[in-house]
């Protein structure tokens, strides 16, 4: 039978407050958190697999490690949208959170360099998808005026999952090996998988975009959600993706659109250069490897800190001027780190960068919401987010390869370029609107036999 929903059933929805999204937003942060859990589990137990022998690890191939897994997650973050338009982003995130747990038990009894980096790279096809799929579905969600909070909300987990990946890597691989770690990795499938195809109701923008009106209004209605409009819905299948793509460089946003790549690229080298090498980098420096390994976790507790400062002060005062503010911090507290300080400064030092680093990173994706519209935003974040991911396959490369010439130090100062770079992208953002809107608004010519000229409104 079809379903019913008269505008006066509909103004019996529940009001749109985080209580009523809630299962949603905590079904996200979940995913999220293991995504966070798997990223870093590679770091923290690096240096434990460089000092087996049996394994073959170098510094180099774990730089090239680092680039494979980030370089799966750019195919599936690019990947997985037109996915979505077949199985709609609930399965889709099923699919992913399997597909990286499925890599790391692949990692987990890896004999050699040659299938450990293939288990990373099958975990990065898992990784690249389910990020932009859970932001998407919680800017979808979130209550008005809250996309920014709710995604600094929503990051936090991935510094969760990353401070679990340190205490694993501090506690398990000691007593039992680096492999226990990675077969911890796999137990999201038995988790987070059940829980997702049991509670997670499908976004009711594809809903919509695949015909099911009555579907979508019936989820908008349960979530207190307003009813998704045509405008709003994504377009389905290739055609509509091209125009999607077409549509983030209409003369509003055609300036802004690359520098929020930009923007992206250098926030996620940051995120995935220090996470892959920040141990290895500070035992370089002469800390002991205990201390190393603890470094990840206190840099992901700062980013925790940091996502809750950033979430509200992008609320008040705008998510691209936090992100520059954020980069040129992030660039500062680098070059700290290069310099010799104390245990107890570094570790400080370590928690306030953090607290920048990967909040700037976060403020990007929330950005695109002041830059596209409605039906350009799931779009525009899916690229925002896959051309950043080619900076992810970069940062582990690079540090990798000044790792191998014994150039350690060096990977902070690429750190603070890559932060000021960042800053400016992201701060030219209004100004390249301003631009495009000027362009829009110029005065259209005339026919050439008037010799006249017009001013524009």
């Amino acid at each position: 039978m079809k379903m019913n929903h008269s505008p006066a059933s509909a103004a019996l929805r529940p009001p749109h407050t985080f209580r009523t999204v809630f299962p949603v937003l905590a079904l996200c942060w979940l995913a999220v958190f293991f995504d966070g859990m798997d990223v870093n589990i590679y770091g923290a137990v690096m240096p434990h697999m460089l000092d087996d022998p049996g394994l073959g690890l170098t510094p180099a191939s774990a730089g090239t490690i680092g680039s494979w897994t980030t370089f799966g997650m750019l195919i599936g973050a690019l990947t997985a949208g037109n996915l979505t338009d077949w199985l709609g982003r609930r399965l889709m995130l099923v699919a992913s959170v399997t597909l990286f747990s499925v890599g790391s038990a692949i990692c987990a009894v890896a004999g050699g360099v040659g299938l450990f980096g293939f288990g990373r790279f099958f975990s990065g096809l898992g990784l690249g998808g389910l990020m932009p799929l859970c932001l998407a579905m919680v800017m979808e969600f979130a209550p008005p005026r809250r996309a920014a909070l709710t995604t600094g909300l929503l990051m936090t987990s991935y510094h969760f999952g990353g401070m679990a990946a340190t205490g694993l890597g501090l506690t398990l691989t000691p007593a039992a090996g680096w492999r226990w770690v990675f077969w911890a990795g796999a137990l999201p499938a038995l988790i987070a998988v059940p829980l997702l195809l049991a509670l997670l109701p499908e976004s009711p923008g594809v809903l919509l975009a695949r015909g099911e009106r009555d579907r979508a209004d019936a989820v908008a209605d349960r979530y207190g959600l307003p009813r998704p409009t045509a405008v709003a819905a994504p377009a389905a299948g290739a055609k509509g993706r091209l125009a999607a793509v077409r549509a983030l460089f209409r003369p509003e946003s055609r300036w802004a659109t690359p520098l929020l790549w930009l923007a992206s690229f250098c926030g996620l080298l940051l995120v995935y250069g220090v996470s892959t090498w920040l141990p290895q980098m500070m035992r370089a420096e002469g800390y002991g490897l205990s201390s190393s390994v603890s470094f990840l976790m206190v840099i992901n507790a700062g980013g925790i800190v940091g996502l809750l400062i950033a979430g509200r002060t992008a609320d008040k005062f705008g998510a691209v001027r936090v992100s520059a503010i954020w980069f040129v911090l992030t660039a500062a507290g680098a070059l700290l780190l290069k310099a010799q300080l104390p245990l107890g400064v570094t570790y400080a030092v370590v928690a306030v960068t953090g607290v920048w680093l990967f909040s700037a990173q976060v403020m990007v994706y929330a950005a695109t919401n002041s830059v596209y519209r409605d039906s350009e935003r799931a779009a525009g974040l899916g690229w925002v987010t896959g051309i950043g991911r080619t900076g992810a396959v970069v940062g582990p490369w690079l540090i990798g390869s000044l790792a191998s010439n014994g150039n350690q130090s060096w990977g902070f100062t690429t750190f603070a370029l890559a932060g000021l770079v960042g800053a400016v992208a992201i701060a030219l953002v209004p100004l390249a609107r301003r631009i495009g809107r000027s362009d829009t608004q110029a005065p259209a010519p005339v026919a050439a036999t008037t010799g006249a000229s017009t001013s524009g409104a």
